[in-house]
């Protein structure tokens, strides 16, 4: 039984990503075009003769398309440039020699990765033209500005998440059965409308561009 990490795939979720499974329809896999950089993601599994995989497969995600009435993103699996499945996501396909599991969050992919029966387990290549391949050529080619970049994001979460927390908790404390069992908690920040709406923009932006990277915490970029 393949290997999986627990807080993304245990047992019960797994037997269910895989049970959503659809077959494709044979389309073709169509080219990724520069006004999809933050709409679609797609990635790249080669072939590998020696692991027993001939064929190169690709997964494709459309964040602003839903895959059913409920609404949910899903993800197309193409074996050699053919749909051969198709799930809503969180999605586990099997193919030779392990699984490839696509999980994402409201800004993007979160995982996107074959794992082996051994339980190893590698990121799929994203699209060279892709926003996650733009933002891996950059890590590549200029990995210090890279870092820099990575290090601003996770700081801007950090700061919205401290800025945001003493009045969030304010406004759970007016609920009415919290209100009247803990009483009213008054947050000792108080910020302008027009600087919280600013603050998350920028924390949207610096959740997306993690995603670009498929960095994912659940108390910073859900948050």
């Amino acid at each position: 039984m393949v290997s999986t990490r627990p807080e993304m795939f245990d047992q019960w979720r797994r037997r269910r990503a895989i049970q959503r499974v659809r077959p494709g329809d044979g389309r073709p896999l169509k080219r990724f075009r520069w006004w999809q950089l933050l709409t679609r993601s797609l990635f790249y599994l080669p072939p590998d003769a020696g692991a027993g995989r001939p064929a190169e497969y690709a997964v494709d995600v459309h964040h602003m398309r839903s895959e059913n009435e409920g609404g949910d993103i899903g993800a197309h699996l193409y074996r050699d440039g053919r749909r051969q499945a198709r799930s809503v996501l969180p999605a586990i396909f099997t193919v030779e020699g392990g699984e490839i599991q696509v999980a994402a969050t409201t800004f993007g992919l979160r995982r996107c990765h074959f794992v082996t029966g051994d339980g190893s387990e590698r990121q799929l290549v994203p699209d060279p033209r892709s926003g996650e391949g733009r933002r891996a050529r950059l890590d590549r080619e200029r990995p210090l500005l890279s870092r820099a970049i990575g290090a601003f994001s996770l700081l801007v979460l950090l700061v919205a998440a401290i800025l945001a927390l003493p009045q969030l908790v304010e406004s759970l404390s007016r609920i009415p059965p919290v209100a009247d069992r803990w009483g009213v908690f008054t947050s000792p920040l108080r910020l302008p409308a027009w600087f919280n709406v600013g603050l998350a923009v920028v924390a949207a932006v610096a959740s997306t561009e993690r995603a670009l990277r498929l960095r994912y915490n659940a108390w910073l970029d859900d948050a």
